[in-house]
């Protein structure tokens, strides 16, 4: 028996076993343990350090980056559509809204930056929708940052699951952008990538408005 993806959510980030399995069946962890972790020197790094002013975190999970951008006194707030998540990530000190990307956020047009961490330019299935939603969000000058796939990867769009404490969730919509795809994406959505950067194996581009 299914169960809807966003109780999946929850009942994962509330610490019950959960794995990611695509459309052919491959299964994969969900990383809980490494997003409810203290931020490592890859996050720092990537989405941290670059971050210094207004900043908002898509599908921000247990708000591990968006509660340490607060400690910094940067600007920021996570939305994710998992109430556990927000309720972590707020007890983490940090502002959190249980929002959908592609709805009402405040602060439109007033964001900086805006984090894509964690394979989050997935969401939805179509990333060239998702970053055009994104320059809804940001500054007129505002910036980008999505974390991308080794080269070699492409574009993939396919449908997952989650499998929570051994049930199944209903599918939803998810994509995986390789370093060899952004650019194609980007460009499609009005973008251009603008630099790349690899740290302890993870790769992240930022993009800003072409």
């Amino acid at each position: 028996m299914t169960f809807d993806a966003i109780t999946a959510y929850d009942e994962a980030f509330a610490g019950k076993p959960a794995h990611v399995v695509d459309h052919v069946g491959r299964t994969q962890p969900f990383e809980v343990a490494q997003w409810s972790s203290a931020p490592d020197w890859v996050d720092r790094e990537l989405f941290i350090d670059p971050c210094d002013d207004a900043t908002i975190d898509i599908g921000c999970g247990p708000g591990r980056l968006v509660a340490e951008l607060a400690a910094r006194r940067i600007p920021a707030m996570g939305i994710d559509v998992s109430s556990e998540a927000i309720r972590q990530t707020r007890i983490r000190g940090a502002l959190a809204l249980r929002r959908d990307v592609f709805g009402a956020i405040p602060g439109e047009g007033r964001w900086a930056y805006a984090l894509l961490a964690d394979g989050n330019l997935g969401i939805g299935g179509d990333p060239v929708r998702l970053l055009r939603r994104l320059r809804q969000v940001l500054t007129d000058g505002g910036v980008v940052i999505a974390e991308v796939a080794p080269s070699g990867t492409g574009l993939v769009r396919e449908h997952r699951r989650l499998r929570v404490d051994g049930r199944l969730s209903a599918h939803f919509e998810w994509a995986v952008v390789g370093l060899d795809a952004i650019d194609e994406v980007a460009e499609r959505a009005g973008l251009q990538v603008v630099a790349t950067h690899a740290a302890g194996g993870r790769h992240a581009a930022r993009m800003e408005r072409a």
